[in-house]
This record gives C-alpha cells, sequence and structure tokens, in this order.
C-alpha cells in the first residue's frame, strides 16, 4: 500500500429530501450532533463492526432470508474467533498491517 493511504480525505456525497434534511437537522440539534460527526460515527460503527450497526445496515438491504441468515452466522462465526483468540483491537490492527505490509498489492 501506498504511504499517503489513510492520509487523503474523501468527501461521501449523496442527495435526499429538503424535507428529510431539515429532519434530520432538528433531531441532530437535539443531540448536540452535527452532521459530519453523525455520519462519521455510523461510517466507524460500521467498518469496526459494532453489531447495533450492522445489524440496522442487515435488515435495510435486500438480501434473501437464506442470505441474512449467512451473513448473522458469518458475523457471530468471526466475533466468536476474536474472543476465543482474546486479540485486543491493536493486535488485530497489527495483524492486518503484517498482511499489507507482505502483500501490497492487496
Amino acid at each position: 500500500m501506498s504511504e499517503d493511504f489513510g492520509k487523503n480525505h474523501k468527501r461521501i456525497v449523496f442527495t435526499e429530501s429538503d424535507h428529510k434534511h431539515a429532519q434530520l437537522i432538528v433531531k441532530l440539534k437535539s443531540y448536540g450532533m452535527t452532521q459530519a460527526k453523525f455520519f462519521r460515527s455510523l461510517i466507524a460503527g460500521y467498518v469496526n463492526g459494532d453489531p447495533r450497526i450492522e445489524e440496522f445496515i442487515l435488515e435495510q438491504g435486500n438480501l434473501s432470508i437464506a442470505r441474512k441468515d449467512k451473513v448473522h452466522r458469518n458475523l457471530q462465526e468471526g466475533r466468536d474467533i476474536v474472543t476465543n483468540l482474546g486479540l485486543s483491537e491493536d493486535q488485530i490492527e497489527d495483524l492486518f498491517d503484517v498482511i499489507a505490509g507482505e502483500h501490497p498489492d492487496l
């Protein structure tokens, strides 16, 4: 991987109605949260495997019941493996760094 990977910023853009946007702003203000913090929190939770967010995303998707069940099983198996190995988040990140170093083409 490039030494700059992870240092560059990407803009994520999508459209929504002005009414939904206004509803979002009002609701976020009641929680004292900005749009940026809201979306960054959701992205971080999803990427880091927060089971609450994964479950919500899974339910919003267009997967068949059988495929959803398979995803549920895979997620649980992954959590079980991490638990059984007793790896911390830092140790898991170190493993990914080692893999990226040995296989920069991935």
